[in-house]
């Protein structure tokens, strides 16, 4: 869509169809930047979630007018890891709403610089949301010295938190934490490292399942003793932090994509990145979960992708389409397939010409996506922009001259 067309369309309080478009649709640099600069507070909203957008160019969102945006852009930094420039995050630091800089304490990878502003910030719990042992240890001597006597005990908590005191030993406080009242605290103790193997495998025949669960997904238990746990696997369960972090080792990613611990396989399959090998035993295993989950790495294999997307029933099946990997030559073999799925996905035949979109045009399932199609032939698609039934499709074809474009704000205008 070009950039003229674009400004005109943000002028509109609502956009075409609903406000997700601007979250969802694919952005480039300059429709980034001029979403950024819209004057609808809405809208600079709706792209501040946007996946795509340009990050740099988000990252004037950091300045923005409205509390609100600043704030729904610092909840992305800190919930989902985007990337922002060190001046962005420094201005969020500084930002007048508390609740900015209360949400931009927690955001992974922000610089030094940052942590030591946000350190010495008025508000506690900005104070006590960055402090990391990593952080006390680059602290100067007379800040440490401060936040232990700080007038607020959400921050001498949260000091105590990081570090135990030489009066209460780490195997004292282990013991506690296994027998605690809390189910919470000992489901916390059975899935921390920290916690002597030998003294949490008091927590195999616990009475909560998501403590017997914890458990069975450390690290260090053999097949043997995780097999020994009766641990009970929901539909979704919390993701171990050292898969996380140590998956990426091939030898590792190996042991725990033959692991008897569905639980596990599931977790590994949602890694970005998985050798070859194990990519192609989690895309085998018996489990729909796993095989669903490595949907979600960027190694997924196109069979695997076009199996889950014509048959997955979560929500999330449709955007399958935009893997990397889903758009293939030889899609366009599905075209008269009897599931509809599979004919929206034969569209995404990147070697299929105007006739694969010109034949499904009329079909009462997909219709609308193939007349949204850019191969669509010119002069069927002007027509169809003429029809009752297929004028909101047309209008969304990013092949319509930009003159035509322009004819259809005027025609919104003046309504």
């Amino acid at each position: 869509m070009p950039g003229t067309v674009l400004e005109r369309l943000l002028e509109f309080e609502e956009l075409p169809a609903h406000r997700l478009w601007l979250t969802w649709r694919q952005l480039d640099e300059e429709a980034t930047a001029i979403a950024v600069a819209s004057s609808r507070t809405q809208h600079r909203l709706d792209v501040a979630e946007n996946p795509t957008a340009d990050a740099d160019v988000l990252a004037r969102l950091a300045y923005d007018v409205e509390p609100r945006v600043r704030f729904v852009y610092a909840v992305l930094l800190s919930e989902f890891g985007r990337p922002s420039p060190p001046e962005a995050l420094m201005a969020l630091a500084g930002d007048t709403n508390p609740k900015v800089r209360r949400m931009i304490s927690g955001a992974p990878g922000i610089p030094a610089a940052v942590q030591h502003r946000l350190v010495e910030d008025e508000d506690p719990d900005v104070r006590a949301g960055v402090l990391t042992p990593k952080l006390w240890e680059r602290l100067p001597e007379p800040v440490r010295e401060r936040l232990l006597d700080d007038p607020a005990p959400r921050v001498r908590e949260k000091i105590a938190e990081l570090f135990r005191t030489e009066e209460e030993p780490e195997a004292l406080t282990a013991e506690a934490r296994v027998v605690h009242a809390d189910a919470n605290v000992r489901r916390d103790a059975a899935g921390d490292p920290a916690v002597p193997l030998m003294l949490v495998l008091r927590l195999a025949e616990d009475l909560e399942d998501e403590v017997r669960l914890a458990l069975s997904m450390r690290e260090d238990l053999t097949e043997e003793q995780r097999a020994s746990i009766p641990y009970l696997v929901p539909d979704w369960c919390p993701r171990p932090s050292w898969i996380q972090e140590r998956a990426a080792d091939p030898g590792t990613a190996r042991r725990i994509a033959a692991s008897a611990h569905v639980g596990l396989r599931r977790a590994l399959a949602m890694q970005p990145h998985l050798p070859a090998d194990v990519v192609a035993r989690l895309a085998a295993d018996e489990d729909l979960g796993v095989r669903r989950n490595l949907c979600a790495c960027q190694d997924a294999p196109h069979e695997l992708l076009v199996e889950v997307y014509a048959t997955a029933q979560d929500r999330n099946w449709s955007a399958l389409r935009h893997h990397r990997n889903f758009a293939r030559p030889g899609l366009a073999r599905f075209a008269d397939d009897p599931n509809p799925r599979l004919r929206h996905a034969a569209l995404d035949d990147p070697e299929a010409g105007p006739e694969l979109p010109l034949r499904l045009a009329d079909d009462p399932d997909i219709g609308v996506w193939a007349v949204r199609d850019p191969r669509l032939p010119a002069t069927e698609l002007l027509r169809r922009l003429t029809l009752p039934d297929s004028a909101f499709a047309a209008a969304a074809n990013p092949a319509l001259p930009p003159a035509v474009m322009h004819q259809l704000v005027d025609l919104a205008r003046s309504q």
